[in-house]
C-alpha cells in the first residue's frame, strides 16, 4: 500500500506549493513515482507541477450524466467511470495526477468525493507514494475523504486566526476518528520572529510544529509569471524548508 500524505488548511496557506515540492522532495530521495491527488474544487496543482490537465473526474461525470459520452453496451456506470479515470490520469516526470475539479453542476458533491476516495484506493496500488492537495476548509474531513493516512499535514498561515483553524483541523479529525498515523502543522509566510510570536497559539493547537515555510519573493515570482513552482532551484528557501520538513515528518 502506498505511503499517503494529505495536506490540509484554509485557504490561501500555501498547500498547493507544499504539495508540488513535496512531491519534488519525494522524487529527488528516488523514492516515486508519485500519484499526486488534487482534491480541491479550486484545482491548481497542475499548475505548480507544470502538468497540462485534460480533463477533471468532475467534466468527465458531467459527460458521462449528459449522455455526451455514453455508455458501451455490456458496462455499466461505475465501470466505464473507473476506465475513464485511468485514461485521465495527467503524466509528469515521475508523477501522475488525478484531478477532482469543481462540482459536476447542480447537486451533490457527494459522488465525486465518493470517487475520489474510491479510486484513490485502487490506484494507490501503484505507487509508493500518494500526495493529496486538499480543498481548504474542513470539509473533505467530515466527508471522509481524507483518511487511511499516513501523514497529515496542516498548513497554516503566519497568523493567529490561521493557527487558531489548524487546531480546528485537529479537532474534527480526533472527534471523526480518522485513521491518519501522524499529524502536522505547517506555518508558511513566515518571516523573523513570526514562530516566537506564534509559540502561545501553536502550543494551544496540540499539533507538533513540523517546519516553517519562509517568505519568498521567488514564490511570488513564479505565479506571477505561472512559471510550476516544482521548477524552484534547490538553493530556494522554501524548497529547503520543505526538504527538512519532509525528513522530519518520517515522509522520506
Amino acid at each position: 500500500m502506498a505511503f499517503t500524505v494529505a495536506i490540509a488548511g484554509k485557504g490561501g496557506t500555501g498547500k498547493t506549493t507544499l504539495a508540488a515540492l513535496l512531491i519534488g522532495q519525494i522524487n529527488k530521495a528516488g523514492k516515486g513515482p508519485v500519484l499526486a491527488v488534487d482534491a480541491d474544487a479550486n484545482a491548481n496543482l497542475h499548475e505548480a507541477l507544470g502538468i497540462e490537465v485534460e480533463e477533471t473526474i468532475s467534466e468527465l461525470l458531467n459527460r458521462i450524466n449528459r449522455n455526451i459520452e455514453p455508455l458501451p453496451a455490456g458496462m455499466t456506470k461505475d465501470q466505464f467511470v473507473a476506465y475513464k479515470v485511468h485514461q485521465s490520469l495527467a503524466e509528469g516526470d515521475d508523477v501522475d495526477l488525478l484531478v477532482m475539479g469543481g462540482p459536476e453542476g447542480a447537486g451533490c458533491y457527494c459522488y465525486a468525493n465518493n470517487l475520489v476516495r474510491g479510486f484513490m484506493q485502487d490506484l494507490s496500488k501503484n505507487y509508493p507514494y500518494v500526495v493529496m492537495d486538499n480543498e481548504a476548509g474542513m470539509e473533505h474531513l467530515s466527508r471522509r475523504t481524507t483518511q487511511n493516512v499516513d501523514v497529515l499535514l496542516v498548513s497554516s498561515d503566519s497568523s493567529a486566526r490561521g493557527i487558531r483553524s489548524a487546531g480546528r483541523v485537529k479537532e474534527l479529525v480526533d472527534s471523526l476518528g480518522l485513521d491518519i498515523k501522524k499529524m502536522y502543522l505547517v506555518v508558511s509566510k513566515v518571516t523573523e520572529g513570526t514562530i516566537d510570536a506564534l509559540k502561545e497559539e501553536i502550543d494551544r493547537t496540540g499539533l507538533e510544529l513540523v517546519g516553517a515555510i519562509p517568505l519568498d519573493d521567488q514564490v511570488r515570482d513564479y505565479d506571477l509569471r505561472s512559471k510550476p513552482l516544482a521548477t524552484l532551484p534547490e538553493n530556494s528557501p522554501v524548497v529547503a524548508a520543505v526538504s527538512q520538513i519532509a525528513k522530519k515528518a518520517g515522509i522520506i
